[in-house]
């Protein structure tokens, strides 16, 4: 991902950010677009705006695959170019948006163990994939979806590190590779 040429700034893929519910995403994401000065999404942010209200809300009232028809919608409409996506953790569930994404973007799964994940999310009552599930049906469902995370362009081990180590590794990894530079 070559930002600068000669000082002048070129065209790169959009970063796709790929992981189980309190990877990080949002934090890194965030971290990641000032640190490239590029715009920042949030999928489900995307969706609550264009519904005028939560996920949680959303999920409880429509129900899960509503949502998921919005999330697809919404990620189709986001740039294809010079912008950090953050994902929601499901979205991957879906073979069309795991192959729009690869098509368009550099995927980056933000691999995180999942007795870190269980800890952050042990008071998180805003994830309805959450709500009244017991420690082992959420690591059933990582289970499930880490092969899914794991079709991406580059995995980056997001465990007992914090966010700036992050996004240092992720833009280092990026400049070697040339991943997000399109031609």
């Amino acid at each position: 991902m070559l930002l600068l040429n000669k000082n002048r700034r070129i065209a790169m893929k959009v970063i796709y950010l790929t992981g189980f519910m309190g990877a990080g995403k949002t934090t890194v994401g965030m971290l990641l677009g000032e640190k490239l000065d590029l715009p920042v999404y949030d999928t489900d942010q995307q969706v609550e705006r264009a519904e005028n209200a939560s996920v949680k809300d959303i999920f409880s009232s429509r129900g899960e695959a509503y949502f998921r028809r919005l999330e697809e919608r919404v990620l189709r409409e986001l740039p294809t170019e010079n912008a950090v996506v953050m994902t929601g953790g499901g979205i991957i569930e879906n073979p069309d948006n795991r192959n729009f994404m690869r098509n368009n973007g550099t995927v980056v799964f933000l691999n995180t163990n999942i007795d870190i994940i269980l800890y952050r999310l042990e008071n998180d009552t805003s994830r309805p994939l959450v709500q009244g599930r017991k420690r082992e049906e959420i690591k059933k469902l990582y289970t499930k979806r880490k092969p899914l995370y794991e079709d991406c362009s580059l995995s980056i081990n997001a465990s007992n590190k914090n966010p700036e180590e992050i996004v240092k590794e992720l833009e280092a990894v990026l400049n070697a590779s040339q991943l997000g530079k399109t031609e």
